[in-house]
């Protein structure tokens, strides 16, 4: 079985959010296959990090032009964006 991501799916959930590509954090969720709570917990202790969180005007364009991210719609919280992977130190 191979863990390999074929490019298109991964190029699909890349974003430009404020001049950066970047993904949201229920695509990278998925793609790690881990709960998005939990890669929310990580990216509190590490804030430093990941400094890029969508504003509620960025979250409402995201749904109006993604079908997939209409649940996030009237969510209390706003998504993350990432954009780079981070070394583990």
């Amino acid at each position: 079985m191979s863990n390999i991501v074929q490019f298109e799916i991964i190029s699909e959930k890349i974003f430009e959010i404020r001049g950066h590509k970047v993904m949201i954090d229920i695509d990278l969720a998925k793609l790690y296959g881990v709960p998005i709570k939990r890669l929310n917990e990580s990216v509190k202790r590490t804030s430093q990090r990941f400094p890029v969180q969508l504003t509620p005007a960025e979250r409402d364009e995201l749904v109006a032009n993604c079908d997939r991210f209409t649940n996030i719609k009237h969510s209390s919280a706003l998504p993350h964006a990432f954009n780079r992977v981070c070394s583990t130190r």
